[in-house]
């Protein structure tokens, strides 16, 4: 039986409120040792925020980060899986889209976040090293 999302995923992600203001983020990402995490309204998934789309859609754009608002930066195409879906499903979308971390959410509301760590850990190694492949393409 293939393992299932929540069986691998890191819970209660730090998030983001959207109407934090970047530099607000920043500090998080900085204190939490992440790259990477997801922005909510409340406990609805709205976004994703990286320390690339920072550097890329604020510091390069010459846009105040005390000014600037998650909401107003963060990626909103939203590739997620469910709790219950098989890890195999969050590998096929993590190649298809090239991303290393999708959101787990259960009706909307943010659950747990899995990473390409979080597959290396579980799956074998032939299936982790073609999926890190087909992510870095």
């Amino acid at each position: 039986m293939a393992k299932k999302i929540n069986e691998t995923m890191t819970a209660n992600p730090c998030a983001i409120d959207a109407g934090k203001p970047i530099s607000h983020a920043a500090k998080m990402m900085r204190d939490e040792d992440v790259g990477f995490a997801p922005v909510v309204d409340g406990d609805r998934l709205v976004g994703t925020l990286t320390d690339r789309d920072i550097a890329v859609r604020v510091v390069a754009e010459g846009l105040d980060p005390e000014d600037t608002l998650v909401r107003d930066v963060a990626t909103k195409n939203l590739i997620t899986v469910e709790p219950e879906d098989d890890l195999d499903q969050a590998l096929s979308l993590m190649a298809r889209h090239q991303v290393r971390r999708v959101a787990v959410v259960d009706g909307g509301r943010l659950v747990g976040v899995v990473a390409q760590a979080d597959v290396a850990r579980e799956a074998k190694a032939k299936q982790t090293g073609e999926v890190v492949e087909e992510i870095s393409e």
